[in-house]
């Protein structure tokens, strides 16, 4: 494993997101000193928190995966996870909602899911579940182990008994193909297929190693922090704060200060200068590289993006689950929408979560918090201009009346739409660059800065990619670039 060169004793980590600071967690257990600037005016960065009338929204993830990369974050400081979040396991994870008005919930005990797959689907679909169920256990230890949890400096690092055993079991085949061997009702395969979306693609053109987000997601168990997903960073920040990592909020880095293939440190917006003996980037990719004063030397593909829509209402829906996955008739026809013709969906399938379900102390009393995602393309593919924005979430309360919540629209107090245009991020989206096979493992932007010896990135643009627990995973990773293997 190539490592930074020179002294690390000061490290600067720029960005408070959970890249940044699951890598200084790290840093300052190994006994660095780490100085974290944030331009915001606190932790999270796209896990932020939106306040509206009392109404408490996530701006970022809502969905919360391997609770035990947390806990290993934080016991890099001694720290216990229970002393610093209450994580409440939702049952069921999804609620899948389907055409023909059937149901599915997704719960993490196999044996209640495929009792579950058995009522709505048939024995033979419950059948087809428990193998899936264990073809993704199985593809999860295969990957985690020896390609998400460590870093790559080249292909041949991929050269391991796993490889073989992944290609044997079909992992590089198309996800789609590879889910259609065991489920045969479509809406099985849409619920235990639609991760492919967080990669960035398509079922069809999402290779099947990517079900480890299927087993996250539907297998190992989906978690709720009370006070919201935004408790996650602002419980690192605390942790950090505790064990001597020094905080600097509300300070923009313009430029890291260089002197030869070093960084010697960053430059504040207000010309304030912060040496360090190595600097770790977190924000997005492209602006990393512009921080650098260089551009990105390859061509990228990035995520789709979405739209969200942050509702506080007077309404209840008894029929609902924390999250629930809306599915319009449309299904391939849907991904060539957004992907390839960069429309919008013309029958939308939605995510929509509903927290206050699990914690009603995100809204005042007796009112719920809505989180309506749809997804959306880029800005490299359409542009949002003037009230379109405004336009398509009358839309989409308009579908969700349709789908079953009665006077949605009227029932509505406070709301905030954000587009694509709206993402502090490249490209507009919040999910980074997607997943493909040349942008995956050892193939996705490395972690060290090519020709600079002691710069670092983590984050969702780096290895090993997108989704709260691997951008927790790219902070070790980050980390142990200036350090060396840790525990």
């Amino acid at each position: 494993m190539r490592r930074v060169t020179g002294p690390t004793e000061h490290v600067v980590v720029v960005g408070a997101g959970l890249g940044g600071l699951a890598c200084a967690l790290r840093l300052a257990g190994a006994g660095r000193q780490v100085t974290v600037v944030e331009k915001g005016p606190g932790p999270g960065g796209k896990a932020g928190r939106l306040s509206l009338a009392g109404y408490e929204f996530d701006t970022g993830p809502t969905v919360l995966t391997a609770p035990d990369l947390i806990a290993d974050t934080l016991g890099a400081v001694g720290e216990r996870l229970e002393d610093w979040l209450e994580l409440v396991r939702l049952d069921p994870a999804y609620r899948g909602h389907f055409p023909d008005g059937s149901t599915l919930d997704v719960h993490t005990d196999t044996a209640r899911m495929a009792a579950e797959v058995s009522r709505v689907c048939g024995a033979r679909e419950a059948d087809g579940y428990l193998r899936f169920a264990e073809y993704t256990k199985k593809i999860f230890e295969l990957e985690m182990r020896d390609f998400i949890d460590r870093n790559l400096d080249s292909p041949l690092d991929l050269a391991t008994s796993s490889l073989v055993k992944l290609v044997a079991m079909g992992g590089f085949r198309r996800l789609g193909t590879k889910v259609g061997q065991f489920l045969r009702d479509p809406r099985t395969s849409r619920m235990f297929s639609f991760q492919s979306l967080y990669a960035g693609l398509a079922p069809s053109d999402a290779l099947a190693i990517y079900t480890v987000i299927s087993y996250l997601d539907c297998v190992a168990g989906v978690y709720f922090p009370k006070g919201g997903m935004h408790a996650l960073p602002d419980a690192l920040a605390r942790a950090g704060a505790k064990h001597g990592i020094s905080f600097l909020y509300d300070a923009e880095v313009a430029s890291v200060a260089m002197s030869g293939d070093r960084a010697t440190g960053v430059v504040l917006a207000d010309g304030t200068r912060i040496p360090a003996d190595v600097v770790v980037l977190n924000p997005d990719l492209a602006h990393a590289y512009a921080l650098l004063g260089r551009p990105v030397r390859r061509r990228l593909r990035y995520s789709p993006s979405c739209v969200l829509l942050h509702v506080g209402s007077r309404a209840e829906y008894s029929k609902i689950a924390h999250h629930n996955l809306h599915f319009g008739q449309a299904w391939e026809g849907t991904f060539d929408q957004i992907i390839k013709r960069g429309e919008l969906m013309s029958d939308p399938s939605l995510l929509v979560t509903n927290p206050t379900r699990t914690d009603p102390s995100l809204a005042p009393a007796g009112k719920q918090a809505y989180y309506v995602l749809a997804p959306a393309p880029h800005l490299g593919q359409r542009q949002w201009r003037g009230l379109e924005g405004r336009r398509y979430a009358s839309e989409l309360v308009a579908t969700l009346e349709a789908r079953g919540y009665l006077d949605f629209g009227a029932e509505i107090e406070v709301s905030h739409v954000v587009t694509p245009a709206d993402w502090d991020a490249p490209a507009g989206t919040p999910f980074s660059l997607a997943h493909t096979f040349g942008q995956t493992g050892p193939f996705r932007p490395s972690n060290l800065v090519p020709g600079l010896q002691n710069v670092v990135l983590t984050g969702a643009g780096t290895q090993p990619g997108v989704g709260v627990p691997m951008v927790l995973v790219s902070g070790r990773l980050a980390a142990e670039r200036i350090t060396g293997p840790l525990g």
